[in-house]
This record gives structure tokens, C-alpha cells and sequence, in this order.
């Protein structure tokens, strides 16, 4: 009697990492040829794009590129981004820590139709979103006549502008506090009520300090969208030169009027800021893992 044939089957070598973690051992090509691809695509539509910002910004020489940024147009621009900035991340701050701890915790009918709320102005494109501006405060929009009686500006103006800034990032404070919240529970906040404590105080020394890493990566995300929004202020500020030109508008002018040196010269600004926002953030994350 013939014994059956041993069919030998391969199994995926399986190693194991100091994080206690799983992972694939693959061959060398194929890490290589992966890390290479990611560079080159990194390469092509990052690095590049940006080195040519700096290069072109500075073509002309030093004295031309700081003409650019101090020039009034340029200076009120750079004010009025900062501006907003301040005045929109502080809220969003505030709407973001009430949004969360109402959904994680607390129950109550209407709860997912919050969280869909949330996330609308990732769904709905900045454009639409400032057209909904004007068609509410606009002067043949829905208030606009009464707006226009008692002499308050809202489109073309500063309150438009921070309207539809809030309106694009309000999101990204809430979503990055929902998951942590959810995660943590509410088992230490129960514990500080028992003992005697009462609301504020559970808040600032029991829930605040839990997600302070969160909080922070959030204010950092709404920072930068907050600075480098286009399509929502571009519809509410009426493209006003010195007066309702975000750094991103006035990016947009000078470049349609060939003033190229002019335009990546304020880009560069903006390049910067991003970039300094990225390392922060990179820090903030660091930080929350090794908490």
C-alpha cells in the first residue's frame, strides 16, 4: 500500500515586532520598490512644487521679495487670514468640546443626526457653501433687505468671511474629540461626580487633561484649514483689495495679473506656515503616544 503524497504547503513567515505587533516579512525588492515609489510620488507632488515656490519667489532677489510681503495689499491680507484664524479656532474649540462630550456622553433622541451635521461640510463643497451665505445675507438674499435697513454687512465684509470659515471647519475640533471620548468612557468622570466633584470640575481636571493631545491635533488641523481656505471666502468676500483679500485671495489676484514673483512671494509665506504646522503636529503626535 503506497503511502499519499506530503503536499507541503507554504505559510507567510510571520515576525514578531518589539510592539508586540505582527507584520508580513517581504522581500527586499519588494520593500525597496514600495519606498521608492512613495518618494518618487512624494517627490513629484510635493517637494517639487514647493522648492519651486521658494525658487520662483526669490528670482528676482531678496529686495523684491520683501517688497511683496510688506506691500499694504499684501501686509492686510496676512492681517485680515491671521484674524480670522483667531477668531475661528476658539470657537470651534468651544463647539467641538460641547459637541463631543453631549454625544459620548450623554443618550438622547437625535443623536446621529447631530453627528451627520457635523460631518456636512465635508460633504458639501466650499463654493455651495458660500453660496448659501449670500442667498441668506446677501442684498437679495433672505435678511439682505433687513440687513441693508439697519446698516449691518455681513457678505463682502469680515463677518461673511469668519461665517464661512466656521462653516468649513467647524468638523475637524468635534471629530478628532468624538472617537478619543468614545474610546475613554465615561467610568472617570462618574468616579469624580461620586466623590463630590462637580460638573466644571470633572471637566478641567478629570476629562480636559485626557484629551488635551487630542484637543490640541484638532486646533492644529482647524488652524490650518482655517488659514488656507479658498472656495467659501472667495464667494462672501467680493475680492475687496486691503480690506476682505484672505492670503489665499490675493494669491489668486496677483497671479492672474502675471505678478508672479509677487504672488509665490506670499505663497511662500503661506508654504511656510504649513510647514511649521506640520511639525507641530508631528510633535502633538509623538507626544499623545508616548502618553
Amino acid at each position: 500500500m503506497t503511502k499519499p503524497l506530503e503536499v507541503k504547503q507554504e505559510v507567510p513567515v510571520v515576525t514578531r515586532t518589539t510592539s508586540n505587533s505582527y507584520s508580513l516579512k517581504e522581500s527586499a525588492t519588494v520593500k525597496w520598490s514600495l519606498i521608492t515609489i512613495s518618494f518618487l510620488y512624494i517627490s513629484l507632488f510635493l517637494i517639487l512644487p514647493l522648492i519651486s515656490i521658494f525658487v520662483t519667489a526669490f528670482e528676482k532677489g531678496w529686495e523684491t521679495y520683501v517688497a511683496s510681503i510688506v506691500h499694504p495689499d499684501a501686509l492686510a491680507a496676512i492681517k485680515l487670514t491671521i484674524t480670522v484664524a483667531l477668531i475661528v479656532v476658539p470657537l470651534n474649540a468651544i463647539f467641538g468640546i460641547v459637541a463631543a462630550w453631549l454625544i459620548t456622553k450623554f443618550s438622547f433622541k437625535g443623536k446621529n443626526l447631530l453627528i451627520t451635521l457635523i460631518d456636512l461640510p465635508f460633504a458639501v463643497s466650499p463654493v455651495i457653501a458660500g453660496l448659501i451665505f449670500i442667498l441668506l445675507f446677501g442684498a437679495q438674499g433672505l435678511f439682505g433687505e433687513w440687513l441693508f435697513e439697519h446698516d449691518i454687512k455681513i457678505v463682502f465684509a469680515l463677518p461673511g468671511i469668519i461665517l464661512a470659515t466656521l462653516f468649513v471647519t467647524f468638523p475637524f475640533i468635534a471629530r478628532e474629540l468624538i472617537p478619543l471620548m468614545q474610546t475613554q468612557g465615561v467610568t472617570e468622570e462618574e468616579a469624580s461626580i461620586s466623590l463630590g466633584a462637580s460638573g466644571l470640575k470633572t471637566f478641567l481636571y478629570v476629562t480636559l487633561p485626557n484629551i488635551k493631545w487630542g484637543l490640541l491635533y484638532g486646533l492644529i488641523l482647524c488652524n490650518a484649514r482655517a488659514i488656507g481656505e479658498f472656495g467659501a471666502v472667495s464667494v462672501v468676500s467680493g475680492h475687496i483689495r486691503g480690506l476682505t483679500n484672505t492670503m489665499p485671495l490675493h494669491i489668486e489676484i496677483l497671479y492672474n495679473e502675471y505678478q508672479f514673483t509677487a504672488a509665490f512671494a506670499v505663497a511662500s509665506i503661506m508654504s511656510v506656515l504649513a510647514i511649521i504646522t506640520i511639525i507641530i503636529k508631528n510633535i502633538v503626535s509623538w507626544k499623545a503616544k508616548d502618553v
